[in-house]
């Protein structure tokens, strides 16, 4: 199997051109590949696929073979790898998902894509629809108790759950043994990403994640775009927020008119290569 490793942000994934490789079970390849003592290393596999609604489909895969509906660093490498490969020659393409059609906006530099723009949609308050079991319709600065203790929690989807804490320093913070206990409480019931969040000012925060299926990561899109709309929705910072991850900077602007999200950030090739995995071939 040809696959290409790629990060944006330090948020890895490896790529799979689903137009000329059928993969018979993704589940199980993603659990393989994702492996780092043992197969390739990622966070996850993300394979593109041809979409007959638009420009081209993705399908994502946690590192625990879970499937996801949304990857926003993910789509972005999603863009550079069509065009780069040349699958497209357009700077303006759409990439169909499970939470919906996205647009992207390509930026390129010597032929190759540098940084992406990602229209990530209307962000998802209501609870029912996010999901979050709560008498309230949104939870906004919520007191809740998670392992014997309180948080205030705000929750937001932008494709995927993610649930916003924000505290004093990220740096001093145990995400191994609180992560876990978010992602798998009762409250969420198809799991959540935790989005651990410190205030630097009005246009910038610092982020940590623990990622539903693949624990803490360098970095997660839709987490930052859930993060910088909490810091809004809390009245903490203005409508364009620098979200300071692990693994780099993601900006994300929140257009109030329209009530849309979008993302801008880096999207790299790290290497690519063959890998001793069992699948049909297709010819276009």
């Amino acid at each position: 199997m040809e696959f290409t490793k790629m990060e944006g942000c330090g948020n890895d994934y490896i790529y799979v051109n689903g137009f000329t490789t059928k993969i018979q079970h993704p589940e199980q390849l993603s659990r393989i590949i994702s492996d780092r003592h043992f197969g390739i290393g990622s966070d996850g596999l993300i394979i593109i696929h041809p979409s007959e609604i638009a420009d081209f489909k993705m399908s994502m895969y946690n590192a625990d073979g879970s499937e996801g509906k949304m990857c926003g660093n993910g789509i972005r490498c999603v863009a550079k790898y069509v065009y780069d490969n040349r699958m497209t020659d357009k700077t303006t393409i759409t990439v169909e998902t499970l939470s919906g059609i996205k647009t992207l906006l390509l930026h390129v530099e010597d032929e190759k894509v540098k940084t992406v723009r990602v229209d990530m949609g209307s962000p998802i308050l209501s609870a029912d629809k996010i999901p979050v079991i709560s008498p309230n319709n949104r939870l906004i600065n919520e007191p809740v108790i998670i392992d014997g203790l309180e948080y205030r929690i705000t929750c937001v989807s932008m494709g995927n759950p993610h649930a916003v804490i924000f505290i004093p320093n990220t740096d001093t913070l145990d995400i191994e043994q609180i992560g876990p206990k978010f992602e798998k409480n009762e409250m969420f019931p198809e799991s959540t990403n935790t989005e651990f969040v410190q205030l630097i000012d009005d246009t910038t925060i610092k982020m940590r994640v623990w990622e539903r299926g693949s624990g803490e990561t360098l970095a997660c899109g839709t987490g930052a775009c859930a993060s910088a709309m909490a810091g809004i929705l809390n009245g903490l910072t203005k409508d364009v927020v620098n979200v300071q991850l692990l693994g780099g900077d993601l900006l994300i602007e929140y257009d109030r008119e329209n009530d849309k999200v979008y993302m801008t950030g880096p999207a790299k090739t790290v290497f690519t290569g063959n890998f001793p995995y069992e699948v049909e071939s297709e010819e276009k």
